[in-house]
């Protein structure tokens, strides 16, 4: 069995603009090779003559979660959910997903949407203290720096929401970004979280 995944569908699907069924058998003839996948398609005549990747999401809808329970401060959320077409902008599904991302932001508090956003210097700053735990703690020299890699794979889970898993698990078991993921190949475009705004009484603001 070719060896890819569902994400390798998906990015197929937004490189050339083909439903699901075109590009799972486009990677299984080409054994999983998404750059020949993507050419055996254009020899058919199948893909777009713009990569779906590039086209604009300028579409979307605005999900918002409002959390308010007793042992909780009152916490208020909203999460732009970008789309291509208006007409995936309005699907239940779409609207249910952006109402779900702005849920789990209200309890997971992520502080940047992709791992592209985490400033450089915020990465360095954790990379330095990940390495000085490490050596307190008499970590061998020779894998302090796979150790250091490993903690801030953890570093991005706590901070980044694509990076963060689901908090209703029952739900969905995997990671916001491989939900907004799933959701974009079921729609067949581009979708993503653009934006998020999270309020929380008595927190400090930065």
């Amino acid at each position: 069995m070719a060896d890819f995944s569902a994400a390798d569908i998906q990015k197929l699907r937004q490189m050339a603009g083909v439903g699901m069924m075109d590009a799972k058998k486009a990677l299984g003839e080409a054994a999983g090779n998404l750059e020949l996948a993507f050419q055996i398609l254009r020899e058919k005549g199948l893909a777009a003559a713009k990569k779906r990747a590039e086209r604009d999401a300028n579409q979307g809808a605005i999900g918002s979660y409002l959390h308010h329970q007793a042992e909780r401060p009152v916490i208020g959320v909203i999460v732009e959910l970008a789309s291509e077409t208006d007409f995936v902008a309005k699907s239940s599904e779409f609207l249910e997903t952006a109402t779900d991302v702005a849920m789990h932001v209200s309890w997971a508090n992520p502080r940047w949407i992709g791992k592209e956003d985490v400033p450089s210097d915020a990465i360095d700053k954790e990379r330095e203290i990940l390495q000085k735990r490490a050596a307190a703690e008499g970590k061998p020299a020779n894998i302090v720096a796979k150790i250091v890699e490993g903690r801030l794979a953890t570093f991005y889970a706590d901070n980044v929401l694509y990076e963060q898993p689901f908090v209703n698990k029952e739900k969905f078991d995997g990671t916001v970004g491989q939900m907004v993921q799933q959701l974009a190949a079921k729609m067949g475009e581009n979708i993503s979280v653009r934006r998020i705004a999270r309020l929380a009484v008595g927190e400090q603001v930065e």
